[in-house]
């Protein structure tokens, strides 16, 4: 099965509202070596966050990835009042012995007792870190769907355009190949006229000029570049109808091919075959900058 050629840049959000949270997620990218994972969240999250990367990671293998949580707590149940029995004893004993000692009215009354520090205290009921797991797992993953979704748009688009770069490379070889044998034929030419013309018309050797030619041939040659040259095209083609995490594969291949057009120029001694070796190198390094953006 052909798996999708994704962007490294995309965006995903997805926002949860229930009786007791509201979660929101936010994700976005750019183009990156690796896999570098940025979360910011509420403090209370952190304790899922090896959880969150692990979850990421399944969808996602390279980008410099950006991940933003909300968070908004709708239960106030989970604040309860706590009557601190204990402590209310000893502010009487102690009211009743100031009484004593003091010869004074003892006229503490209930109201006036339940004002006084840590009678009373609201306490928060600890969270129930499963329930709130599975809210927050299920936003993660709806935010990721639609963050690959915007990725693997981006790279259908990544795709067709460098389909259409490498067909124009392959019609740019196949006009070096043409050249190549007219060159040698005119360089022949040339040279025979040359000769016959030093010579005066003399009969000229049809060895000695076949040495020549030869001998011009081997320093012009670029039979070697071209083959690989069409070699790397069609494999780059090859990876991305694949598609998959190709991304790192084809920059080693691309810069295998600036390679190749890079001999071919310095080798041109033509200036048709020049011209396409520099359409060439700026055609590759289109490429190259365009493979950057595949995961």
């Amino acid at each position: 099965m052909t798996a999708m050629l994704k962007s490294m840049t995309g965006f995903g959000r997805c926002e949860i509202t229930t009786n007791e949270y509201k979660i929101s997620v936010e994700m976005k990218a750019v183009n990156h070596r690796y896999l570098d994972l940025s979360i910011k969240m509420p403090r209370k999250f952190n304790c899922f966050e090896a959880d969150i990367r692990s979850l990421l990671k399944q969808d996602i293998s390279r980008g410099k990835v950006d991940l933003f949580i909300a968070y908004e707590d709708y239960t106030q149940e989970r604040m309860s009042l706590k009557y601190n029995r204990a402590l209310a004893g000893e502010y009487l004993a102690y009211f009743r012995q100031m009484s004593e000692e003091f010869g004074i009215a003892n006229d503490v009354g209930v109201s006036s007792l339940a004002r006084f520090p840590e009678i009373f205290l609201m306490e928060q009921q600890p969270e129930d870190e499963e329930h709130m797991w599975q809210i927050l797992e299920h936003a993660i993953r709806e935010a990721a769907g639609r963050f690959v979704e915007s990725r693997v748009r981006e790279g259908e688009s990544l795709k067709e355009d460098l389909l259409a770069k490498l067909d124009y490379m392959d019609r740019l070889v196949a006009q070096i190949e043409k050249r190549a044998p007219e060159i040698l034929e005119e360089y022949r030419n040339r040279l025979l006229d040359k000769v016959r013309e030093l010579l005066e018309n003399a009969s000229v050797e049809d060895g000695r000029i076949a040495a020549e030619v030869t001998i011009f041939a081997d320093k012009v040659c670029t039979d070697e570049e071209t083959v690989r040259l069409k070699s790397h095209i069609e494999a780059t083609r090859a990876e991305l109808l694949a598609g998959g995490n190709v991304g790192r594969k084809l920059d080693f291949i691309a810069q295998e091919m600036n390679r190749e057009a890079n001999t071919i120029l310095s080798k041109a001694n033509d200036l048709e075959v020049s011209n396409c070796a520099i359409a060439l190198k700026t055609e590759i390094e289109k490429v190259r900058e365009q493979i950057q953006n595949i995961e």
